[in-house]
């Protein structure tokens, strides 16, 4: 039976340790959860931050170009890549990267299509309001990109999709 003081308290030092360990303990799990989210969060700005100054160093671009160049290239692939495989290429990018793909509005609940490397360019081209050229070496810096970034396995899934034409831009470096 414990010890009960004058005011009605525990008076056991033992059992007061224990209730305010156990306070603690409550008190720390959601710090330690609300750490562990934070933590998260900043691993995944920091694998697209990564992401980004790769392909800024690639395709010699500002971070603003490099993230608008990520997306429509990655945009426009999506919608030549048929079955699971938009998935499986989303599954190993950035965290974030993968959030702004979910927002793209060209290729979201549309089918597959079938286009070669003058159609790829020419799409990256009018989404980034660049000239073909330069659609081509940010849509070539972003392919490098995403050869440092994803397995080797995904690649050939990927390339096994694309046209021949399209293949050569794919292996074609910076």
């Amino acid at each position: 039976m414990a010890d009960v003081n004058q005011n009605g308290m525990d008076s056991n030092p033992e059992s007061q340790r224990t209730e305010e360990s156990d306070a603690t303990r409550r008190a720390s799990g959601v710090d330690l959860q609300a750490r562990r989210e934070q933590r998260r969060e900043t691993r995944r700005n920091q694998s697209y931050k990564a992401f980004l100054r790769n392909l800024m160093a690639i395709g010699s671009m500002n971070e603003e170009d490099a993230e608008r160049a990520a997306i429509s290239v990655l945009c426009v692939l999506e919608q030549r890549l048929f079955g699971g495989e938009p998935a499986h290429l989303e599954a190993q990018l950035p965290g974030k990267l993968q959030d702004l793909l979910v927002r793209c509005e060209r290729h979201a609940g549309k089918p597959a299509s079938k286009f070669g490397r003058d159609g790829f360019i020419q799409m990256v081209s009018q989404d980034l309001e660049v000239e073909p050229l330069v659609a081509e070496r940010r849509i070539r810096a972003v392919f490098t990109a995403l050869r440092d970034q994803v397995s080797e396995g995904e690649i050939d899934d990927v390339i096994g999709q694309l046209p021949s034409d399209l293949r050569e831009l794919w292996h074609l470096t910076i």
